[in-house]
């Protein structure tokens, strides 16, 4: 039963073998030839690149042209119906020609009659078919991988990088060529991370939503989940690892900024606890100790001393509850648009003798022309305090260099506070907004508690990078307001 016509495209400019094409062709039982037929190649191109043939029959010799000039365009042209070459006599290096260029088949003349061609014509169809389909799945995988919003990567067996997407260029920010020149353990930003991650990739052969810090080419952290298959190619003994990488950054920020908020909300209740639990019982006992001392003999040394150590101490207690109260309740804001500038400014002017003691050398950078910010000076003026303090106490003194600056940055007002201190531990930076959390003998860990309430309450953020050995920096981003 013969099927859907087959639309064959004869370019051959010797009738007696276009005759005998037809011939073959209308021997055929199971499919139905429709035979075009165009004796002169520059009229074969136009008909070529219209795509309303299934399959070309292309005589090598063509007068001054030749069948594989054809071919060879239509390779150029991206035209996928399969072509096949016709020849007076065999010619290895015409076969091995054919078959570079693209043909999908290379008959001889002499050898040619209907079964030959229809077999030749099926599988060149067939052949196509696949081809176009290897193609559309092509083309939907490189549109998924060019168009993720997620870094995308390729790597060989040895876990180099073999290809990667836009996404992940502009996330690591890598040009295409060093990309390529990478590891997939050039982006892990703890060796031991990575370890983890090697191991159970060639365990498994996958590994599913993997909690690691990745590193950009600037030195950037970036929390991510990464998920990686190995996908092996028996058929050429190839092995490839793809992966996609998801960024968490904002939403592990989201978190811990939610948990901090919520160790503040905890901390103000304690302190609202303590104040009514705590102050009146120590208010009567500091009274009545004054009414007591008016009544002891200050001739005797213990009682002195034993006097001093109790009254000592209760001043501690009633300036510690003082402190929590202040650190951790909810700020009435008096707000105004105000240069970050003359704040910044201002906060380093109240630091000036500490700068001046320790002999800390102080550099400014401050953008010119930048938008005023919302914010209440006074309250901000005593945060951004809080962490040039924090950057004094950590720097040597005559070795010390504060940097001070403000810019904008992607839509906010950012300023920078840098030390080359003694720098803070990755898993310190976590708890240094914490209440009580100090590495200071006399400090009591409720300066930068307050700082983060303050910011907080002005919808600021903060972020914090350090090194061990080399310093910190604080990067604090106030929100611009609406127009």
């Amino acid at each position: 039963m013969k099927t859907t016509p087959v639309k064959v495209l004869l370019i051959e400019d010797d009738e007696d073998d276009v005759l005998l094409v037809r011939e073959y062709l209308a021997e055929s039982e199971n499919f139905n030839f429709e035979l075009e037929w165009e004796p002169k190649p520059e009229q074969a191109r136009l008909k070529m690149v219209l795509g309303s043939h299934d399959v070309f029959l292309i005589d090598y010799r063509l007068g001054s042209e030749t069948g594989l000039d054809l071919i060879k365009f239509a390779q150029q042209k991206g035209v996928i119906t399969p072509s096949i070459l016709l020849t007076g006599q065999g010619d290895l290096k015409v076969d091995l020609d054919a078959t570079r260029f693209g043909a999908a088949d290379y008959l001889i003349k002499t050898e040619l009659n209907g079964p030959i061609l229809e077999r030749s014509i099926r599988y060149a169809i067939s052949q196509a078919k696949v081809i176009r389909e290897l193609d559309e799945k092509e083309k939907r995988y490189r549109s998924l991988f060019e168009r993720s919003i997620d870094p995308i990567f390729l790597a060989n067996e040895h876990l180099q990088l073999v290809d990667v997407n836009e996404s992940f260029l502009k996330f690591f920010n890598y040009t295409k060529k060093e990309a390529l020149l990478l590891r997939i353990s050039d982006v892990f930003a703890n060796e031991d991370e990575y370890d983890r991650f090697y191991t159970i990739l060639k365990e498994v052969e996958q590994v599913r939503d993997f909690d690691a810090s990745l590193l950009s080419k600037n030195g950037t952290k970036k929390g991510c989940l990464v998920n990686c298959v190995f996908i092996p190619d028996q058929l050429s003994e190839f092995c490839c690892y793809q992966g996609i990488m998801h960024d968490q950054t904002m939403r592990k920020k989201a978190e811990r900024d939610m948990l901090i908020a919520e160790r503040l909300s905890m901390t103000g209740k304690i302190a609202r606890t303590i104040a009514h639990e705590v102050r009146n019982p120590l208010t009567n006992l500091t009274l009545a100790f004054d009414q007591l001392k008016e009544e002891i003999s200050s001739q005797n040394a213990d009682v002195t001393l034993y006097s001093e150590i109790i009254e000592r101490n209760a001043n501690r207690i009633e300036q510690l509850i003082s402190e929590m109260l202040n650190s951790s309740k909810p700020r009435e804001l008096n707000l105004e648009l105000t240069p970050i500038t003359d704040i910044l400014d201002s906060s380093l002017s109240l630091s000036t003798d500490r700068i001046n003691l320790n002999q800390i050398k102080l550099e400014k950078s401050f953008q010119s022309d930048l938008p005023r910010v919302l914010v209440d000076k006074e309250k901000i003026k005593i945060a951004l305090l809080n962490i040039i303090i924090n950057g004094l106490e950590a720097m040597q003194p005559g070795k010390g260099v504060l940097k001070v600056s403000a810019e904008l940055k992607n839509g906010a007002v950012v300023a920078l506070i840098s030390d080359n201190g003694k720098g803070i531990a990755q898993e310190d930076i976590e708890k240094l907004f914490d209440p009580f959390y100090t590495d200071k003998p006399s400090g009591m860990g409720l300066g930068l508690t307050s700082t983060k309430n303050i910011l907080n309450s002005h919808n600021a953020d903060v972020e914090v990078l350090s090194t061990i050995g080399e310093g910190t920096t604080f990067t604090i981003s106030f929100k611009l307001p609406p127009e």
